[in-house]
């Protein structure tokens, strides 16, 4: 049996299993995260990270979702990891990652969390899609994930999650699927978002990325200003900052808190 010492952080209600991987103690991330995941049966998480040598930044971020999947970028994941490094790691509180979508700069101010998101790219809107009965006018981002943003009056009348899961299968965004935002604007600095997440097959507390996507999309379509305020499905506020200079949004930010929940030790067979 291998000893596996492992941090359970969150951020807006986003949980992770956070583990020191400099070492390789963890081989196969899929089946681990697959194992340690659900909840009720192990520890529970919406995902894990692993935090890895890296020769292009100070750290290496992994992201593996709860199903073994590895997305490429986790906006409150992002947020967690820094403060890992920073408390755990014994790193500066200011720092460069290594993720999937890129490098990223982060700042840790006590449990305020700063993270530098990916330029937005694959910026599309306009297309109707047909889920749960209705037509649903999308848009649509990559914000180092892709993501499908709705806006709407309320979150009554529909299924967030049976209605997410429909689009995030959708024809249009196969083969690698999309994460799916219902957004509601509430005025020119202030959102509220709730997402369902590929890779956990279900609407989350929130999504770091998702919260960046639906701020994005509302300054595009001249509904907000930066800096955008957005609400999640767990209550925290996220606070997103950009810059605008026609249809290009460049200098992205994300900031929130983040905090650990318990220390543990994981006995694993191999």
């Amino acid at each position: 049996m291998k000893r596996v010492t492992f941090y359970k952080m969150q951020a807006s209600g986003n949980d992770f299993i956070v583990i020191d991987n400099r070492r390789g103690v963890v081989k196969n991330a899929a089946s681990f995260a697959r194992r340690v995941s659900p909840r009720c049966t192990s520890v529970g998480a919406d995902g894990v990270l692993l935090a890895e040598r890296s020769k292009r930044a100070d750290l290496r971020m992994r992201i593996i979702n709860a199903d073994g999947s590895e997305p490429a970028m986790c906006g409150n994941g992002l947020r967690c990891f820094a403060l890992f490094a920073y408390r755990m790691l014994r790193f500066p509180s200011s720092l460069t990652i290594e993720t999937g979508a890129g490098l990223a700069r982060v700042r840790v101010s006590g449990s305020l969390i700063r993270v530098q998101m990916m330029r937005p790219r694959s910026y599309k809107t306009g297309a109707l899609l047909t889920a749960g009965g209705r037509k649903w006018k999308s848009s649509f981002v990559n914000t180092g994930v892709p993501h499908v943003v709705f806006f709407v009056k309320s979150f009554n009348g529909f299924s967030i999650k049976d209605t997410g899961r429909t689009i995030r299968w959708h024809r249009r965004f196969k083969p690698a699927g999309t994460n799916v935002n219902f957004v509601i604007r509430k005025d020119k600095h202030s959102l509220i978002n709730r997402t369902y997440e590929r890779g956990v097959e279900d609407e989350t507390l929130a999504c770091g990325t998702g919260s960046t996507a639906a701020a994005v999309v509302a300054v595009l379509k001249n509904l907000c200003e930066s800096p955008v305020r957005v609400k999640t499905r767990g209550g925290e506020v996220l606070t997103v900052s950009l810059k605008r200079d026609g249809n290009k949004i460049s200098e992205v930010y994300l900031e929130g808190k983040a905090s650990f929940v318990y220390e543990g030790v994981l006995r694993i067979a191999y």
